[in-house]
């Protein structure tokens, strides 16, 4: 494993009154604690309530919110999203984050953490890959997934039964710290066209 840090921005996508997703998130990111490669920022989307409505002229609070998101983004070698299933779909929020960016994500490696009912949030992230593969972002594809997580947490949101989510959580940080330093390597040798 090489000694260069990569920066991962760990997307918390769901904004929900009563949400789970912080639950999640922080378990993901605790996850990488031990681990020597990785540097986490974690984004919440909460924090930049960007509007659906697109503009290429918008008001100086959501050009604030914009550029201080976009900063956090462009920072990054590579991102994971954690994202509920919703009416088998992801939240707006994410959608509408994404449709306010484009540069910020080509050529870097994003994975993914789904939650929900049976599924798992796993048609959430299906989703996900077909929008990010037109931000030109690598999708990796080992995902961590929970179906009904609000009985594998306790109150404290430890995980009660934690060996399958921590092995998925490690190939899945593996996995994008390989392809990280993969695509941050091939754009130092070569810039990628945008």
């Amino acid at each position: 494993m090489s000694s260069e840090r990569i920066r991962v921005a760990v997307i918390l996508s769901s904004v929900r009154k009563g949400r789970f997703g912080p639950t999640i998130a922080n378990w993901f990111v605790g996850t990488a604690d031990q681990r020597d490669d990785i540097e986490v920022d974690l984004v919440d989307l909460a924090d930049f309530p960007l509007p659906t409505a697109l503009t290429d002229q918008p008001t100086p609070e959501v050009a604030e919110l914009l550029g201080a998101f976009s900063a956090r983004l462009s920072e990054a070698d590579g991102f994971v999203v954690v994202t509920p299933e919703y009416n088998h779909s992801f939240p707006a929020a994410l959608k509408a984050a994404l449709d306010w960016t484009q540069n910020e994500w080509h050529a870097k490696p994003v994975g993914f953490v789904g939650y929900g009912g049976l599924a798992g949030g796993l048609r959430a992230v299906q989703q996900l890959r077909h929008i990010f593969n037109e931000l030109h972002a690598v999708t990796v594809r080992d995902a961590v997934s929970f179906h009904g997580p609000w009985e594998q947490f306790d109150s404290e949101g430890t995980l009660t039964e934690p060996a399958a989510a921590e092995g998925a959580a490690k190939v899945l940080w593996d996995k994008l710290s390989w392809w990280a330093l993969a695509t941050r390597e091939a754009k130092a040798c070569r810039p990628y066209d945008n």
